[in-house]
């Protein structure tokens, strides 16, 4: 025996992780706003993929809105989004350009990084750690 699964089995519990990882995107913002609008807004919210209201913490956007210049307001679209591929096992991906760029403004992420392929790579750790530190502004998007 080998201990590996049966293609059979293996296509049926792909599927089933499908299934679990589109419940756990649910709660992914579907349509993504500009930080100026979210500024504007009394309760500042985005409907979810599963229909569900997602809340801004009115304190972190308006600590983004002092670290970042004015023209990125308009630009910048709320969450961040950080992607996890599940072929690649310690890291997770941006492909926002002005989200990396307001990252590095901001001191999150190094300047030294680029853009290679419409993807910007970094550790799971660091999109964690960002995450925690501007809470209902950043998530993960399971792959």
């Amino acid at each position: 025996m080998s201990g590996r699964l049966p293609d059979s089995d293996d296509s049926i519990l792909m599927r089933w992780v499908r299934v679990e990882i589109g419940k756990i995107n649910k709660e992914i913002v579907a349509e993504r706003k500009p930080l100026s609008q979210l500024l504007k807004e009394d309760i500042p919210s985005a409907k979810t993929k599963g229909g569900d209201d997602h809340l801004f913490d009115k304190k972190v956007l308006e600590v983004l809105a002092e670290q970042l210049p004015s023209e990125l307001h308009d630009r910048l679209r709320l969450p961040i989004l950080f992607f996890l591929d599940n072929r690649v096992e310690d890291s997770s991906f941006l492909n926002d350009e002005t989200a990396v760029k307001a990252l590095q403004i901001m001191g999150e992420l190094s300047m030294l990084r680029s853009f290679e392929k419409g993807k910007l790579w970094v550790g799971k750790s660091i999109a964690y750690s960002i995450m925690k530190k501007y809470p209902t502004v950043i998530q993960i998007v399971m792959g």
